[in-house]
C-alpha cells in the first residue's frame, strides 16, 4: 500500500515511520511507537503485525484473521495521543461507524517490554 503520510499522525511519510516496523525491519523502541504502529497496521490492514505485537499471553483471544477482519470493517480517520508514559499510552482513535458517523475509541493501553521488544497487553476503554 502506497501512503504519503503515515496514518499514525507523526507527520512523517509511512516509509519513514511505521512501515519499517510493519516489515519487521526494526522493533518499536517505545510503547508509544508501538501504539502508533499498531494503529497504522489497522489502517493498512496488517493483521500479522497486530497479532505478532500482541503479548503472547493474550494471543488466544485474538487471531490474525480476527485482527484483519476488524481492520477491514473500520474506516480509521485519525489518531490522537492523550498521554504517554513508559508502558501506558492513552489515545483517541477516530473512525466512521456503519452509518458513516464519526465515533471515538478512547483507550488507555498497557504495554510490556520483554527481551527488548514491546507488546500490547490490554486496555481500559472510556
Amino acid at each position: 500500500m502506497e501512503l504519503t503520510n503515515c496514518p499514525c499522525g507523526t507527520g512523517l511519510t509511512y516509509q519513514n515511520c511505521c512501515q519499517p516496523y510493519h516489515l519487521n525491519n526494526k522493533a518499536a523502541p517505545t510503547a508509544e511507537t508501538l501504539m502508533r504502529s499498531r494503529y497504522a497496521a489497522f489502517v493498512v490492514l496488517n493483521g500479522d503485525y497486530l497479532f505478532e505485537t500482541t503479548h503472547p499471553s493474550k494471543r488466544k483471544r485474538n487471531s490474525k484473521d480476527a485482527y484483519l477482519k476488524s481492520a477491514k470493517n473500520t474506516k480509521w480517520l485519525k489518531l490522537e495521543i492523550i498521554s504517554s508514559g513508559f508502558d501506558i499510552v492513552e489515545f483517541k482513535a477516530f473512525y466512521l461507524n456503519s452509518k458513516f458517523q464519526t465515533e471515538i475509541l478512547h483507550e488507555k493501553s498497557n504495554f510490556k517490554l520483554e527481551h527488548g521488544k514491546w507488546y500490547y497487553v490490554n486496555g481500559v476503554f472510556y
